[in-house]
């Protein structure tokens, strides 16, 4: 297990962070994706999906990317909404609005990619989101880079979904609306497809993602696809509200 990994981990249990001056960055995806692997294998807890991040334009640019990255999320950060969830000054939190998905089939590894259509028939539910993120490095995520924000859990601290919607395929996911307020003032706001044009897309490149890997996906897993507002900053003490229209409200209690 890398020591970085180590550090990651015990930085996100304790709220403390990392000095990025003081490690050894990781030079490449895969090595990027094993540290990740190293604090969630540090952390001795279950996942019950995936978060996938730098799914819109601007997030990839401010991390100097052209493609998404993944991360489980761990059992005890994921939430429903109405949530009470803890959070690290030190971690910079902040919040992003976004669509999640949950799987009705497995989609196993397979050697042919998987189709749009295929993801679509695997999925039983939408739900609107709240995803927390944050950083376990000094100083933020600006200028941190993909390959650093992938070995620190994708930047996660925590999910919150609001109420699952069985009776979805008829709604107009890419033009869905969601509207942040903090303490009832307005904040971020946007639509679906501000994630890769539809989260949908977000869905296969996951499932393409841990195909290769030889992993695959459950049923039952839970996939938040990506911010469709950009993020905006909380602190302990605040109330976030998400308002996803006829998907109703995600809320969150710093």
């Amino acid at each position: 297990m890398s020591d970085l990994g180590k550090q990651l981990w015990q930085a996100r249990a304790s709220g403390v962070s990392v000095d990025p001056e003081t490690v050894v960055e990781p030079t490449s995806q895969f090595e990027a994706y094993a540290i990740q692997a190293d604090v969630m294998q540090a952390s001795g807890l279950e996942s019950i999906g995936f978060k996938v991040g730098s799914t819109s334009e601007e997030a990839q640019r401010l991390l100097g990317t052209t493609e998404p990255g993944s991360c489980p999320v761990l059992a005890p950060y994921f939430y429903e909404s109405p949530a009470r969830v803890p959070v690290f000054a030190a971690h910079y939190p902040g919040i992003e609005g976004e669509f999640a998905y949950r799987l009705g089939a497995d989609l196993p590894a397979r050697d042919e990619p998987y189709t749009t259509d295929e993801v679509r028939d695997a999925i039983d539910a939408v739900a609107g989101a709240i995803e927390v993120v944050g950083t376990r490095l000094k100083g933020g995520l600006l200028g941190k880079g993909r390959f650093l924000v992938t070995a620190d859990s994708g930047a996660n601290i925590a999910l919150v979904v609001g109420p699952w919607i069985t009776d979805w395929r008829g709604l107009d996911i890419p033009a869905h609306g969601v509207n942040i307020s903090i303490n009832g003032k307005a904040a971020g706001a946007g639509t679906g497809a501000n994630a890769l044009g539809d989260p949908m897309n977000v869905m296969v490149w996951l499932a393409n993602q841990q195909s290769s890997w030889g992993v695959g996906m459950r049923k039952g897993m839970v996939v938040s696809t990506g911010t469709c507002t950009g993020i905006e900053r909380v602190k302990a003490g605040d109330r976030a509200v998400a308002d996803f229209g006829s998907l109703r409200q995600v809320e969150i209690r710093f």
